[in-house]
């Protein structure tokens, strides 16, 4: 696996986590009824648009992880079929270096 991918991995890892934790603190503002206390209602709203602003970033930044994939794929498919002989080339020489270390364990 390359760095790109490990990277990718590592990010959509983290917005998944993200994700749920902004579920779980969206469940327990949903779940907090009116106390009646003036203060705790305000903070409780303010977290409430906090827990909004985050939810929308997270989905920004997946969006973004996904166009930026879509791009590097086209442009790897492009790449492949404009120099079809050097991908063929390029991907024995991986398979000999994979091979290579795979017998020498």
């Amino acid at each position: 696996m390359d760095a790109t991918a490990t990277a990718a991995n590592a990010k959509q890892g983290l917005a998944t986590s993200l994700r749920r934790m902004i579920d779980e603190a969206d469940h327990l503002l949903s779940t907090a009824a009116d106390t009646g206390d003036e203060a705790f209602d305000t903070v409780r709203d303010e977290f409430s648009e906090q827990v909004r602003k985050m939810r929308a970033q997270v989905e920004q930044l997946e969006d973004a992880a996904a166009y930026r994939a879509r791009r590097a794929a086209r442009l790897a498919d492009r790449t492949v079929h404009d120099h079809p002989y050097g991908a063929m080339g390029a991907a024995a020489a991986l398979g000999l270096l994979i091979g290579f270390l795979a017998a020498r364990r």
